[in-house]
């Protein structure tokens, strides 16, 4: 263990390689470079991967950042980098840190692993150490840490100095970038080639956001009449070069939506199938605040069937339940005020599982029957529980293989095609299988521990462009990391903050930084919250709502989750439920109207 290794070793190791540097010839000398890729963090944790970090303006050693990292009862807050190097050469590691227990070290040199460490610096304290590559190591791990539960640290200034790889330096900078085809949601690029890249990195408004083996990259989730630039980096083994020459590109206004849902829009699910103890409501009796009713639910005859069937809360336990006929006239009323009414399968008890091309096909014909029979507006999947899980190699998002997820977006695809443009497709899983998605990102472990986690990724990739709405749960959840790679949990706006400036951003997923998950649309997103604190762990009251709002909005009122954009055509929200909220005297319906006029 680095703890345990003596200090007047590490020191006599430290004394040792001063000597070692007096000694290297001038032309030795003047062959040595700094490899360390972002050093000063003032890229951000760009080239780094980090288990608990982040990048602070306060305290810095010089520039404008510096990393800070906060070690828990299971974690020390690594984060490292690996760099390309030569062969058997020499190499000296230096670092500045701030904290009790900080290390800073380098491992698969080939020979020895070293590191350095201090136990207590209140001050900046340079840590320095060095190294001498095997004769067959081309790549070395550099990293910081702290010690398990001893509070945070800070690292800034860190470098690797010693000969660059005979490979070559970074690429140069890429040329001739240019704007192709513009959507409402999308903008194609495409450049010249540069001699000696392996790949290209596309950077959008500042940020890397995809990466291409080719000369060429369609950028998607944009929202639409909206301005933003773009450059490209080259990349090889070496590193990344510099960024090309910016090109601007603005999309277009696009329909405005073939489904015709408000700017801003309150979404809310009926218990139609059910009573609980916030009492039936009739659809009829709904006010006219909620733009999409969903009727709670459709479930499965079997978890494997694929069959599902609608039945609606008997009057023995939903006394005062309408008929069929009310039932039917309440849809059509809603629908002719500009509503959308739509029924949502699974919930907490309805399982479903697509194992086959057999229960696809039932899928679809009995979604179908319901549809029509009520004369529905479209379909909500509330998956939750097993209906989804990865099989253990199925690790592109963008591919998947695993027939339940396979089955599903092909019976939503058929759905679609068979209603057209107006049919409205929503989604509400929880965060777990989410933006636990880039959690266990780093580990290597698409859906790390847990098949289900993430699950959800590929479906909404693979329907993006036929999703209506996407509103997470971001209730009955356990801490979830956000792209600060700090953990944040229910209670207030900094989860909803946190959690939808995921799915606005884009995030890499399946262990690969360069596998990045798009962001969706602004309009595509309503963030899910309980309505009242009898619906479910979570709920946070009013004045949380609006500041979550105001942060994503107009990024105002923002605490301290730094935001990646700002969002004025976010959607809106989703609560579950509208009985819930009528039991809570229509509180969170109250806030939205209050908010969005």
């Amino acid at each position: 263990m680095e703890r345990s290794r003596p200090l007047v070793a590490a020191l006599t190791a430290t004394l040792l390689a001063a000597g070692g540097i007096t000694a290297l010839s001038s032309a030795a000398r003047a062959a040595d470079a700094d490899l360390a890729r972002n050093g000063g963090f003032e890229a951000g944790l760009d080239a780094w991967t980090c288990s608990a970090g982040t990048t602070v303006s306060s305290p810095v050693r010089s520039g404008a950042s510096a990393l800070q990292a906060t070690p828990a009862g299971s974690d020390n807050a690594r984060c490292a980098q690996t760099v390309t190097v030569k062969p058997d050469s020499q190499y000296t590691l230096s670092g500045y840190v701030r904290g009790s227990y900080v290390y800073l070290g380098a491992s698969g040199t080939g020979t020895t692993d070293v590191s350095a460490w201090t136990q207590s610096a209140p001050n900046w304290q340079q840590l320095t150490t060095t190294f001498r590559t095997g004769a067959s190591t081309t790549k070395v791990t550099i990293y910081t840490h702290g010690w398990y539960g001893t509070g945070a640290y800070h690292a800034d200034d860190i470098s690797l100095i010693g000969p660059g790889a005979e490979a070559g330096q970074p690429p140069a900078a890429p040329t001739g970038l240019k704007a192709g085809t513009v959507t409402s949601s999308s903008v194609a690029l495409s450049w010249s080639a540069v001699t000696g890249a392996t790949g290209y990195a596309v950077h959008r408004d500042g940020t890397r956001v995809q990466t291409a083996s080719g000369t060429s990259a369609t950028i998607a989730g944009l929202s639409p009449s909206t301005a933003y630039s773009f450059q490209v980096t080259a990349l090889n083994d070496a590193g990344e070069s510099a960024k090309s020459a910016t090109v601007t590109a603005t999309t277009t206004a696009g329909s405005g939506g073939s489904t015709d849902l408000p700017a801003h829009a309150l979404v809310g699910y009926l218990h139609a199938s059910f009573a609980n103890g916030s009492g039936y409501t009739r659809l009829a009796d709904v006010p006219d605040s909620w733009d999409v009713i969903d009727l709670a639910f459709g479930e499965p005859t079997t978890v494997t069937s694929g069959d599902i069937r609608f039945d609606r809360c008997p009057v023995a336990e939903c006394p005062g339940v309408e008929s069929d006929a009310e039932f039917k006239a309440a849809i059509k009323a809603k629908q002719a005020a500009g509503k959308k009414v739509l029924i949502s399968i699974g919930g907490q008890n309805g399982q479903v599982q697509l194992t086959t091309t057999a229960a696809r096909d039932a899928f679809v014909t009995s979604v179908s029957k319901i549809i029509d029979t009520y004369g529905l507006d479209g379909l909500d999947i509330d998956f939750e529980g097993h209906s989804l899980s990865l099989n253990a190699d199925d690790t592109d998002f963008k591919n998947p293989r695993t027939p339940v997820i396979v089955n599903l977006i092909s019976a939503v695809k058929t759905l679609k095609a068979k209603y057209g443009s107006r049919f409205v497709l929503t989604m509400a899983p929880e965060t777990f299988f989410v933006q636990l998605g880039y959690q266990y990102y780093g580990t290597g472990k698409w859906g790390g521990q847990d098949p289900r986690a993430g699950a959800y990724l590929p479906v909404i990739h693979a329907l993006r462009d036929d999703l209506t709405l996407l509103h997470v749960q971001d209730y009955n959840s356990g801490p979830i990391m956000g792209l600060d790679n700090q953990y944040h949990s229910m209670g207030g706006a900094d989860f909803h903050i946190a959690m939808t400036d995921m799915l606005l951003t884009g995030f890499p997923v399946a262990g690969d930084a360069n596998n990045i998950f798009p962001p969706l649309r602004p309009d595509q997103v309503a963030i899910g919250m309980p309505a009242s604190t009898n619906a479910g762990n979570g709920h946070v009251p009013p004045a949380e709502v609006t500041k979550t709002l105001d942060c994503l909005t107009k990024k105002t009122n923002c605490g301290s989750y730094p935001t990646h954009g700002t969002w004025p055509a976010l959607r809106g929200l989703m609560t579950w439920s509208i009985n819930w909220d009528r039991y809570g005297s229509w509180e969170f319906q109250r806030t939205f109207d209050g908010y969005f006029g």
